[in-house]
């Protein structure tokens, strides 16, 4: 799994978590747990596959919040 960690610039209640987490299940679908934190200032999620950041800063920035940053891992699963 890769985990996705965005920095979001203006968020400032739990509606606009939630307009992200929609931007972001809107340009990649097959993301998994993903969610938003107006006091941390990211969201994050979780795939099988990288994003295409660029489509997905894009997208957030269509939405009137400021994509900062985006950052990707590899995540073990673990299976005990």
């Amino acid at each position: 799994m890769i985990k996705t960690t965005l920095k979001i610039e203006g968020m400032m209640c739990g509606m606009c978590e939630a307009h992200i987490c929609d931007a972001i299940r809107k340009e990649v679908p097959a993301a998994k747990k993903v969610k938003a934190s107006k006091g941390k200032k990211e969201a994050t999620f979780l795939s099988e596959t990288e994003p295409d950041l660029a489509s997905l800063k894009a997208a957030i920035d269509a939405t009137g919040y400021t994509c900062l940053d985006i950052t990707t891992a590899r995540r073990k699963l673990s299976l005990s």
